[in-house]
């Protein structure tokens, strides 16, 4: 059975339409002064290969995805601050310092309008090796009671002229001050941002982002001392080719290992919590994310999980659902809230990005490190799935020794179904490729690769190794 679109999947037949839509709100606090100083950044490939370094190209050519995180106190200290300052230790961030001033905001989910104390932090300007036409941010931060953060984006494209401040997602962990929630109607005519992507809106006449800059505002109750902190703001910035197919990848080193990754069915879960997109196959984001937050031993206290109906089988499923949940997307599949959800747990930084092949994802594996992916199919596309896709999360939790991929997939009737073995190239071909057809015979956009990558802030030397290698830091 073919399963009904995602909204997230409108973006495809949303591109040619986006030149009639409204320009983008305004932000509510004023742009702080720019910083063109680069950070340390790496940037990896589309083939089995990737290249590390600024600026630098795969062995394949050119990269053509480009993840850069801001992280340690150095990267913050190269930002401009307003009111907000970088904070040294373990795991360094930033925070409110003096607020900047105060504003108001109205919360489009409850009609709550309430006074903010705020402050800024302004990313230095990122130049990806190839200029982009999609870009996706990701961020880590804890929110305590009375706090919030939103993330946004000024572009500039090849032709030097400016995109809007762009507002990529107003977010915190619990859903109590505000609502998190994406913002809907912001585009200039030439790009259009889709829940939680930036997209150029026609690639065919060679425009694109040749560089970009991240705000954050960090708000808090007038006169607390509370605040946000900020450990890891980041984006994926690439410029994939149209493809249907992809090069088939050889299994590598990572053939016969298999990590212990907890399985879970988002189907156990069908008529759930409507408020939170009923449950079933709304939920396939928060149960692959729940899995691999397990894998990892971080998972939600019996206080955290009160809230959930004691009849429903594996609460911490409703609990992922809940806080991962986008108000104005109205679903669970939000990219960047996901990750940022990963990273409210102790110790945990997440992100999302593009990879270039299976070949990248057993680096992973082989280091430990389980990769989920998304990806959209029909049936016959994939043997052994029963069900056909616009859109859908799972995990990838190792290989066959033949190379074929072991995923925990939580389109399953019972957690003991969730393990599934699917056959290599078709499994690397409906995940890599950027077009495919849809259930209609009309042409559809694939997601060229996206995963959320989940690990600890403190990895082991063959973890952090793995991740240098895919350009990550």
């Amino acid at each position: 059975m073919t399963r009904p679109t995602p909204r997230r999947t409108v973006l495809a037949a949303a591109l040619a339409a986006a030149a009639g839509a409204a320009a983008a709100p305004s932000a509510l606090a004023a742009p702080a002064a720019s910083s063109t100083a680069k950070g340390t950044g790496t940037t990896a490939g589309t083939g089995s290969g990737s290249g590390s370094g600024t600026g630098s190209g795969s062995a394949r050519g050119a990269a053509r995805v480009d993840y850069h995180g801001w992280t340690t106190y150095t990267d913050w200290r190269s930002g401009a601050a307003n009111g907000a300052r970088a904070v040294a230790g373990a795991r360094a961030g930033v925070v409110i310092g003096a607020p900047a001033g105060v504003t108001d905001y109205t919360d489009p989910h409850t009609g709550r309008t309430a006074t903010w104390e705020y402050a800024t932090w302004t990313s230095p300007v990122r130049k990806p090796a190839t200029p982009a036409s999609e870009v996706v941010a990701s961020w880590n931060a804890r929110t305590p009671a009375g706090t919030w953060i939103q993330i946004e984006l000024l572009g500039t494209y090849t032709d030097g002229k400016d995109t809007p401040w762009y507002v990529l997602g107003r977010w915190a962990a619990g859903d109590a001050d505000i609502r998190r929630t994406s913002v809907d109607d912001q585009t200039d005519g030439r790009s259009t941002i889709w829940t939680d992507t930036l997209s150029i809106d026609d690639t065919t006449g060679g425009l694109r982002l040749a560089s970009y800059r991240l705000r954050l505002t960090l708000h808090r109750k007038p006169g607390s001392d509370s605040t946000p902190t900020v450990w890891r703001l980041g984006a994926m910035a690439s410029d994939l080719p149209d493809r249907f197919t992809v090069p088939a990848s050889t299994p590598g080193p990572a053939a016969g290992r298999e990590l212990k990754v907890p399985r879970y069915s988002q189907n156990i879960h069908v008529g759930q919590y409507p408020e939170y997109d009923n449950g079933g196959e709304a939920w396939c984001s928060p149960t692959s994310s729940q899995m691999v937050l397990e894998f990892w031993g971080r998972k939600p206290t019996e206080e955290d999980l009160a809230w959930v109906k004691p009849e429903y089988a594996d609460p911490q499923v409703c609990h992922a659902a809940r806080h991962t949940f986008d108000y104005q997307y109205e679903g669970c599949g939000n990219w960047p809230f996901n990750a940022a959800y990963a990273a409210t747990y102790r110790d945990m930084q997440g992100i999302i990005t593009r990879l270039g092949s299976l070949n990248d994802v057993e680096k992973l594996i082989r280091a430990g490190i389980p990769v989920i992916t998304s990806q959209s199919f029909l049936e016959e596309e994939l043997d052994g799935a029963g069900y056909g896709t616009a859109g859908h999360l799972m995990c990838v939790a190792g290989f066959t020794a033949g190379g074929d991929v072991i995923a925990n997939d939580p389109a399953s009737d019972s957690n003991d179904a969730v393990r599934r073995v699917y056959k290599r190239r078709q499994f690397e071909n409906i995940w890599l490729r950027t077009k495919r057809y849809g259930a209609d015979g009309k042409v559809r956009s694939g997601t060229g690769g996206v995963a959320y990558l989940y690990w600890p802030a403190r990895p082991t030397a063959s973890q952090a190794r793995a991740l240098r290698e895919l350009g990550i830091r």
